[in-house]
């Protein structure tokens, strides 16, 4: 079924435009139900002179009104009420005046007095005017309300973004240091290829992690080659000391996550896990579908969380359970960051198996790319798949 390019533009957008609008629609609906009423009571053509006039003078009036309501609403509600309660009396009394006027030179015999003739409309014109008055502070108090709530919405995606932006932008130092510090030593040791090498791989890298924006969105896939940028890095250090392993579901690589969400988990698991042992340690990382939910496990053959009363600094930190996770600035920045984009539906847990080794679980809402304005990779991922003896393997093709 073919839909109509219409996108319907909110009254209110131009304020000045729809008070004109309601003005006049306003104003010629009170004066089509005074002329009917004037017909049905059978009085004549030349009636509706009267009601024309009725209908300009309230008109006129509501527009002096409308400059003293305007200076009002904006002072203190006892100033605004009391000075409201003073000023539509005074106006109702001119309408009634004038109102009153034009009847008697309309009706020059009639033996009602003018003053009985102003009291005969003050009652119509208070009820036309009153109600006038009634909507005029309705509808602006409610585009107050709606301008302050529109303000604070503005604040929170400010405040929001600018806390996704700084736990994007807490990258390790101790990473960067580790890095300048092994290009350092490659240069003087005038090995200048693997320092090109990897000065290009940490260019690379840390372009990519600034001009990504930190609300942003990446395919499971892009997130995986955003680690192997940081982890051919990180192998130029360790060599056959880091081991990774990816097993990535095909209808997980196209599910859609924040940008660098598991670069610190990595970044973790080397720093505890590979860097701690002499024979280095295996870093896997799996993704995959459980309905609709996108479940992704980074674990490491670490020495785990064991032996706690024994236990290093660095597994304290390491160390969670439900009401706090983690102290460590990286595991702690993600769960904000999944705090941030998923509220509480979402799934960050903590392992640590007993035969060793240290398990995150990461588990949020499934999101294609498409459904998130992602565009979709070229390459089609292969089937998830291992070989152990290769020091890097991947199910994306």
């Amino acid at each position: 079924m073919a839909v109509l390019p219409i996108s319907p533009s909110p009254f209110f957008r131009n304020k000045n435009r729809a008070f004109w609008r309601l003005q006049f629609f306003g104003w010629g609906g009170a004066m089509l139900l005074r002329a009917m009423t004037s017909i049905v009571n059978e009085k004549p053509l030349s009636f509706l002179v009267l009601v024309l006039i009725a209908t300009i003078t309230g008109f006129s009036i509501s527009l002096i009104l409308s400059v003293i309501y305007g200076r009002l609403i904006r002072c203190r509600p006892l100033l605004t009420w009391g000075v409201t309660t003073l000023v539509l009396p005074v106006a109702v009394g001119v309408s009634a005046i004038i109102n009153a006027w034009t009847i008697s030179l309309y009706q020059s015999g009639s033996e009602a007095s003018f003053a009985q003739l102003v009291l005969g409309v003050f009652y119509i014109d208070m009820m036309l005017l009153g109600a006038w008055s009634g909507l005029y502070y309705a509808i602006n108090f409610f585009l107050q309300v709606e301008e302050q709530s529109d303000r604070l919405e503005r604040l929170e995606a400010q405040a929001t973004a600018a806390q996704l932006a700084m736990l994007r932008y807490q990258l390790n130092p101790h990473f960067l240091f580790n890095t300048l510090n092994s290009i350092s030593t490659l240069v003087l040791l005038k090995q200048t290829e693997p320092a090109n090498a990897m000065l290009t791989r940490l260019s690379s890298f840390l372009r990519h992690t600034l001009i990504t924006e930190p609300a942003g969105k990446v395919t499971v896939e892009q997130e995986v080659k955003t680690l192997k940028l940081y982890l051919d890095i990180e192998r130029m250090r360790f060599e056959e000391r880091l081991r990774t392993d990816f097993r990535i579901d095909p209808q997980a690589a196209n599910a859609c996550l924040p940008s660098l969400l598991l670069q610190p988990l990595v970044e973790n698991a080397i720093k505890y896990a590979v860097s701690t042992q002499e024979e280095g340690a295996r870093i896997r990382l799996t993704a995959q579908l459980i309905g609709r939910r996108l479940r992704m496990t980074v674990s490491d053959t670490g020495p785990g969380l064991q032996n706690s009363a024994h236990e290093p600094n660095w597994a304290r930190t390491r160390k969670g359970d439900d009401k706090s996770v983690s102290t460590h600035v990286g595991l702690t920045n993600i769960r904000d960051r999944l705090v941030q984009a998923y509220g509480s539906d979402h799934r960050f847990e903590i392992q640590s198996p007993p035969e060793g080794g240290f398990t995150v679980i990461v588990e949020i809402p499934f999101e294609e790319a498409e459904q998130a304005g992602i565009k979709k990779p070229n390459a089609k991922p292969a089937a998830a798949s291992t070989v152990e003896t290769m020091p890097e393997t991947q199910a994306l093709g």
